[in-house]
């Protein structure tokens, strides 16, 4: 699923976005302002949409956008680290559980499970992390 926040934002230099699929897809589009509109019905589905789709269309951008950003890293260190960051802030806690299994993790990184498990066990020898099963606790912040 691929969305383009650009159209959310209120800046914006002639409100025209140009996408060009490179494969067959479903493309939904709506106006971003008629949903704010009052339905003529007034009815709770109306509502319920108009308030909650645009911050769920956010949210997915953001969760892209911040996926983005790990996969751009060079190095697994550097994702692994960058993805423990991540989770430590957005737990407000050193200590966190990882929210998928290990082979999602690499996955998600697009590195390799091994080399990512090898990587975590210089972490967790050089003192940068603890792990214990699925939980992880940043020991360098």
């Amino acid at each position: 699923m691929m969305f383009f926040g650009e159209v959310f934002y209120s800046i914006t230099t002639n409100n025209e976005l140009f996408v060009e699929a490179k494969s067959n897809c479903d493309v939904l589009i709506y106006n971003y302002y008629d949903i704010h509109t009052k339905c003529t019905k007034n009815c709770k589905f109306h509502h319920t949409l108009s308030e909650y789709l645009p911050e769920l269309i956010l949210n997915k951008i953001t969760d892209l956008n911040t996926r983005v950003e790990l996969l751009t890293k060079r190095t697994i260190r550097d994702k692994l680290i960058g993805y423990f960051n991540l989770l430590s802030t957005k737990n407000l806690n050193k200590t966190f559980k990882i929210p998928f299994s290990l082979t999602d993790l690499a996955d998600y990184l697009s590195i390799d499970r091994s080399a990512m498990m090898r990587e975590i066990k210089l972490l967790k020898d050089e003192h940068f992390i603890d792990k214990n099963g699925k939980e992880i606790t940043l020991l360098y912040k």
